[in-house]
């Protein structure tokens, strides 16, 4: 018995957001390091490398639908560049910092995972 297939396709979703955030913010990130704190050029080169592949990996979602996918992403976008400043750069989000990304994640939730009728 496998996994029933709305399962498979919501952590499929999942998946696929992580790992596009992982490519855009570290991606970003890398390229600040080359420019704003003085990194070697080569971390700019493997940031737009990263950036590319988050373009890719956009593309592999299952709703075949460019706006929805990108305007989903945008909260996990927000959630995941808070998570990544406390990962990598010792920021601490305040309570609207941590407020703001719930509600950008609710509303990732509204927009992916929402019943819609076929028509």
């Amino acid at each position: 018995m496998g996994i029933p297939e709305e399962t498979d396709s919501v952590l499929k979703t999942i998946v696929l957001f992580g790992l596009a955030a992982v490519a855009e913010i570290g991606g970003a990130w890398l390229v600040w390091q080359a420019v704003r704190e003085g990194k070697d050029w080569w971390w700019a080169g493997l940031g737009v490398i990263a950036l590319g592949a988050y373009g890719f990996v956009a593309t592999l979602q299952p709703d075949a639908h460019f706006g929805r996918i990108l305007a989903a992403y945008g909260g996990v976008f927000v959630a995941g560049s808070l998570a990544w400043g406390v990962i990598f750069d010792g920021f601490r989000p305040d309570r609207w910092d941590v407020a703001g990304s719930v509600i950008c994640l609710l509303g990732v939730a509204v927009i992916m995972f929402a019943p819609r009728s076929a028509g």
